[in-house]
């Protein structure tokens, strides 16, 4: 393999081309970023950006030591495969780019609303800091999607003093990724914190000072932003005979139908053997350590990809932090009460612990993450109790039954 080509220079795209180097990659590396940024951390985004704490983000690499060219300001805008040996052309923005290896790590785009109105979303740093100046004290805040960004951005503006709307299609926060009955439960924090949450609402466009609702209501806002989601970034593909329609379709190995391409982050869509199912994670742990698995699978190397799923947030003073995966789960635990402080939610399959959602208890989100990875046990009644520790929790073997006594053991 002579030269490897990693598109996208977001996190996962900076720590391929670092595992590609590490895992003893020599040959001539290229590293295309659509922004014309070096690298940086995206969670800082809706939190420390937001506020004014921090203007740069920018992760710590040493190029040197890489040896990676860096083509910034430069987006991919199709790709073709070779028919007869590995590799093919990339073509891009800028020119076109020939490789015998290929790393997608375009990540995603977030999706915006119908409508003429301005509108914010918040997925870049410049992203953060155009919508960072219209925080201001008083402003009408209108932010449509109570998902993670929504909550997070609800949080820092109304911290900052504007007046803040959030509209939810579904029927509680959260509801698409904890169910409707637990995301009911973090509805009171939009209260406490002086937010208005109006849930079951359908946004039909933005338009010049507010949105028009389904309902033929106008809500008045002097800031819009859309927090209803993102999608793969991966319309480039198209044509390119990869299977991306939900994001790049990968093994667990993180191969892509032509052995010479691996995708990793939030544009990978890996098949997951914990969880027998296709899994997508558009969060940052995901970016973090699936190009370790991608660059050693393009290089020959052994090595597979099945993480426990992990997103952590900040919402109105609370650290919320989700683990696993809940779909297919037969029974719901809590652990403490969500009228308090601190409580935790527990989703089992059998007796098996599949996901848990912690709630400022940082202790049970680390021993969780480690029961479900060891696919370990749980006995309900005493995983109940927020006074034993997760790890205490576990099922006690059955005894085995005594032989008959005219029977000698072996």
């Amino acid at each position: 393999m002579d030269h490897v080509i990693v598109v996208g220079a977001g996190l996962a795209g900076l720590r391929a081309a670092e595992a590609l180097r590490s895992r003893g990659y020599e040959g001539a590396l290229t590293l295309v970023g659509a922004e014309d940024r070096p690298p940086y951390d995206r969670p800082p985004l809706s939190k420390a950006v937001l506020t004014g704490e921090s203007d740069d983000t920018a992760l710590p690499a040493d190029w040197e030591r890489l040896r990676c060219a860096l083509l910034l300001g430069t987006r991919a805008e199709a790709l073709r495969l070779c028919d007869d040996r590995p590799g093919g052309t990339l073509r891009t923005s800028t020119g076109p780019l020939s490789f015998d290896g290929l790393v997608i790590a375009t990540g995603a785009v977030p999706v915006r609303l119908p409508g003429e109105g301005p509108q914010h979303v918040l997925r870049t740093l410049d992203d953060a800091l155009r919508l960072r100046g219209a925080l201001r004290a008083g402003a009408r805040v209108a932010i449509v999607g109570a998902g993670w960004i929504g909550a997070e951005v609800a949080s820092v503006a109304a911290g900052l003093g504007s007046r803040v709307t959030v509209l939810e299609a579904a029927g509680a926060p959260l509801a698409g990724s904890l169910g409707p009955a637990l995301g009911a439960a973090t509805a009171d924090w939009y209260t406490a914190a002086g937010v208005r949450l109006r849930c079951g609402i359908r946004v039909d466009s933005v338009d010049v000072g507010g949105l028009t609702l389904s309902g033929g209501e106008f809500v008045p806002a002097d800031v819009v932003l859309s927090g209803v989601g993102v999608r793969p970034d991966t319309g480039w593909l198209a044509g390119s005979g990869l299977d991306a329609g939900g994001g790049v379709l990968v093994d667990d190995r993180l191969r892509t139908a032509r052995p010479e391409v691996v995708a990793a982050g939030d544009c990978a869509a890996w098949w997951s053997r914990r969880y027998g199912r296709r899994l997508r994670a558009e969060h940052w742990d995901t970016a973090l350590n699936a190009p370790d698995v991608a660059a050693a699978t393009l290089l020959g190397q052994d090595a597979s990809y099945d993480p426990v799923p992990y997103v952590w947030s900040e919402q109105f003073g609370r650290m919320v932090q989700y683990a696993g995966h809940h779909t297919g789960a037969e029974r719901l635990v809590l652990r403490g009460s969500p009228d308090t402080a601190a409580w935790t939610a527990l989703w089992l399959a059998g007796d098996r612990l599949a996901a848990l959602l912690t709630v400022d208890r940082p202790r049970d989100m680390a021993q969780g993450r480690r029961l479900i990875g060891r696919a370990a046990p749980l006995d309900p009644g005493l995983a109940a109790d927020p006074g034993t520790a997760l790890s205490d929790a576990l099922r006690t073997p059955a005894a085995p039954s005594t032989p008959p006594p005219n029977r000698i053991p072996r």
